[in-house]
């Protein structure tokens, strides 16, 4: 089966047609939602680079550095849609309005945006010094807004990649704001080189940074609120200055307690005859990762799933359909669909992102 086709079931279908985003509202409401594949946002970064190119089938722009895409997104700005298949067209939005329940399962009430946003970075340059505020902290989130935990994944590193988290031990606002001043930022930041497989949990409120041809896919809370402590003195071409920095935001918002951060240790689940670790469990999301040459399941009953193709290809089946998942393609297990078979061609690689059923203190409260 080539890379972008799909076989639908005929239930999915209505007179021999696919059902497409002009579907009238009431036959709308009598399909049921099958795994759909979105189509990536390419966005301008001044650090961004080319190499998303050799990740994405998707043509990249004619702009000179692509630093994200956004491969699932349900931001008013920018709405992911789907790639093929009987919804073809329809935007995530779309989606959680017209199906919540098909889509998020018994998350459906605790939802009105899609809760996360993915994306792939290919950070050429080094991004600016930056930090994100937590749900708590409310005075810096714009309405609408959430907190932005995220975490990487590393896909692609050389010999000049760093990725930059936390701070060293012993620094203070202080001590931070009069090392901005004499731009001697660096002594406070920590900082290491990564490797592929390298996965970084970065709590809101957490200092970092990355950059020099690393390419990393990015897990957060549906948020774009960014505050910038230090951009390295880059000037946008684009604009021909400096971007705007928010220092008395971004200290705000810092967690000076904690300390300098690395890559996490992975939990294996299973070794034989599928490769699966859990490399990140917040209260906003769960990913594991996935190597496997076998078939073997994917999705979870009455919640969603999205799986994330790294490398290799593949087909999930599921009510009498295949649809095919290739390397840097995106997509989405509606809560409805439940567990399935993922059957690889040869081998595959994958990221198995899932929503966690109750927030942590819940659990704890529950224990």
């Amino acid at each position: 089966m080539g890379r972008h086709q799909v076989s639908v079931p005929l239930a999915l279908r209505r007179d021999g047609r696919d059902v497409r985003a002009t579907t009238t509202a009431s036959a709308a409401s009598k399909v049921l939602l099958c795994p759909m594949r979105f189509a990536p946002i390419y966005q301008y970064r001044p650090w961004g680079g080319h190499q998303l190119a050799d990740l994405l089938s998707a043509p990249l722009p004619t702009e000179s550095h692509v630093g994200e895409a956004w491969v699932l997104s349900d931001r008013p700005d920018h709405q992911s849609r789907v790639l093929d298949g009987p919804l073809e067209g329809w935007t995530l939005r779309q989606l959680m309005e017209k199906f919540p329940e098909q889509l998020l399962g018994t998350l459906a009430p605790r939802f009105v945006r899609f809760p996360l946003l993915l994306k792939f970075l290919d950070a050429h340059d080094l991004l600016s010094v930056q930090v994100h505020p937590s749900d708590r902290q409310a005075n810096y989130l714009p309405a609408g807004e959430t907190g932005k935990t995220e975490a990487w994944v590393v896909l692609k590193a050389g010999p000049e990649s760093l990725i930059y988290a936390g701070l060293q031990t012993g620094t203070t606002a202080e001590s931070l704001q009069l090392d901005l001043t004499d731009k001697a930022l660096a002594g406070h930041l920590p900082c290491f080189t990564p490797k592929p497989g390298d996965a970084v949990f970065l709590p809101a409120g957490t200092v970092h940074a990355l950059g020099g041809d690393v390419v990393v896919f990015e897990i957060q809370q549906n948020s774009d609120v960014t505050f910038r402590l230090y951009d390295w003195d880059h000037v946008d071409e684009r604009t021909g200055k400096l971007r705007a920095l928010q220092v008395d935001q971004a200290i705000a918002c810092i967690d000076f307690a904690q300390g300098p951060l690395g890559p996490v240790v992975p939990v294996v689940e299973a070794t034989t005859p599928t490769v699966r670790e859990r490399l990140f469990e917040c209260e906003h999301f769960c990913l594991w990762r996935i190597h496997a040459k076998s078939p073997f399941t994917v999705g979870a009953m009455g919640a969603p799933r999205v799986l994330v193709c790294t490398d290799g290809a593949g087909q999930v089946e599921h009510g009498g359909g295949r649809y095919g998942l290739a390397r840097g393609d995106v997509m989405v297990l509606p809560a409805v669909v439940g567990t399935c078979v993922f059957r690889p061609d040869a081998s595959v690689n994958l990221l198995e992102v899932g929503l966690p059923q109750a927030t942590l203190k819940q659990r704890s409260e529950e224990q």
